[in-house]
């Protein structure tokens, strides 16, 4: 496992040595600093989805989540005035049920993963147009917020506070992942579910907790992301960024069958998807192949397994 981290981290240097080579602008401090924020906002998703996929699992709706998060936020913020620590929780809280809910359909009804995290993507999308009536939601002139916006969007000593957060919350989570007893849970549920189950694992429990995880991650997310962008569009916030949280966690070593993954290959793959964009940018690629490069690193990235896979097996 080791051996994949030390092999992500080489390439995340040499994609880097030769983006500075050609555009020296890369290692400049404001580019640095909009590199870590972007770190910081997407490896909270993939932090989340990554614990999911290691259970053999997939949620596409964090994108659609975060919209409607999103716009239920600032209506409590802004139109209804409450206190913004009542929010937060409220927002995590509500984060956390619907992520226990995709839990409990799965493991509770049979359904596939896929499916129930699709519907998710639709149904929280369309109940986020029409909450708004498809108007964009903002801040307005309200104020008295100050404190909130300084945690999620401010900076110290030159580091954003999105950046820290996440290196905190990666702490946490390798913690959970790999030195406790649910993280053995999960990595045996991933392996061979049937297996764990006759094992005496609550195996139900800890896919409604690895979804209920990545439910309190996308909450979180969805305050940063709210600062980052001042606004939400119902229609179009956090459109696909369930790709990136996925392609990251892939890049990273997650594997999509499940029962391989870790914390710091996540973030390692976090980082290597925020540089090669931040590539996109600095040669001057149009931003429409954005997708076009994302699709092919996730198609990159299952390759790779499928090859590791089957060499392992031969072994």
């Amino acid at each position: 496992m080791l051996r994949k981290e030390i092999g992500l981290f080489i390439l995340i240097l040499v994609t880097g040595t030769v983006t500075a080579l050609i555009n020296p602008q890369f290692i400049s401090t404001i580019n640095l600093i909009n590199l870590a924020n972007q770190i910081g906002l997407f490896g909270l998703l993939a932090l989340g989805l990554g614990v999911v996929i290691v259970t053999g699992g997939i949620d596409l709706s964090v994108g659609s989540m975060l919209a409607l998060l999103g716009v239920i936020f600032l209506d409590l913020l802004v139109n209804y005035g409450l206190p913004w620590p009542a929010v937060f929780v409220i927002v995590v809280f509500f984060g956390m049920v619907l992520g226990s809910i995709h839990g409990v359909l799965i493991s509770r009804l049979n359904l596939q993963p896929f499916v129930v995290t699709l519907c998710g993507l639709l149904i929280y999308r369309g109940i986020a147009r029409y909450y708004t009536a498809d108007a964009t939601e903002g801040f307005g002139y309200a104020g008295g917020y100050e404190t909130l916006e300084w945690l999620t969007s401010g900076r110290t000593n030159g580091i954003p506070h999105t950046f820290i957060f996440f290196i905190l919350v990666a702490l946490v989570m390798a913690v959970l992942l790999h030195k406790s007893v649910l993280g053995r849970y999960i990595f045996a549920v991933g392996k061979n579910e049937e297996a764990a189950r006759f094992s005496g694992i609550p195996t139900k429990a800890v896919i409604v907790a690895t979804y209920a995880i990545s439910g309190i991650l996308a909450g979180i997310s969805t305050v940063f992301f709210v600062f980052y962008t001042q606004s939400v569009s119902p229609s179009a916030h956090g459109n696909f960024y369930e790709l990136y949280a996925i392609a990251a966690a892939v890049l990273g070593g997650c594997s999509l069958r499940g029962g391989e993954g870790s914390i710091l290959g996540i973030a390692l793959g976090v980082v290597l998807l925020q540089v090669l964009q931040n590539l996109v940018n600095m040669l001057g690629i149009p931003s429409s192949l954005n997708f076009a490069v994302m699709g092919a690193v996730i198609l990159l990235g299952v390759i790779v397994d499928g090859q590791l896979q089957k060499s392992s097996r031969v072994r």
